[in-house]
């Protein structure tokens, strides 16, 4: 299983939207550490884990952008499959990245 950990590869205090509206923000995130992790998880055949816990919290527009974003930039339906999502922290992570998803694939 590919491993991300947003807190330790990305940033513990995730931005929001686009990259012109200031640091870490999803689009950044969605290009420089998912998009990479996808491909090497696809070539591979395995799952992504995403580890969204020590963070100190996430904006809905990071969410949308990274996870609803990937899927309308790349076209990718499935993404949700390949994802593993780990969140102690806040439980709802789950059902939001799963909407964000499921959102932007019924737009393909």
């Amino acid at each position: 299983m590919i491993s991300i950990s947003i807190a330790k590869d990305y940033s513990d205090a995730p931005g929001g939207r686009y990259k012109n509206e200031g640091e870490n923000s999803g689009e950044e995130f969605r290009e420089r550490i998912l998009k990479p992790k996808f491909d090497e998880a696809k070539k591979k055949d395995e799952k992504i884990e995403i580890d969204f816990d020590n963070c100190y919290g996430f904006a809905t527009s990071f969410l949308e952008e990274a996870f609803g974003g990937f899927v309308r930039t790349y076209r990718i339906k499935g993404l949700l499959n390949r994802l593993v999502i780990i969140s102690n922290d806040d439980a709802t992570l789950y059902e939001k990245v799963k909407r964000y998803i499921t959102d932007a694939e019924g737009k393909l």
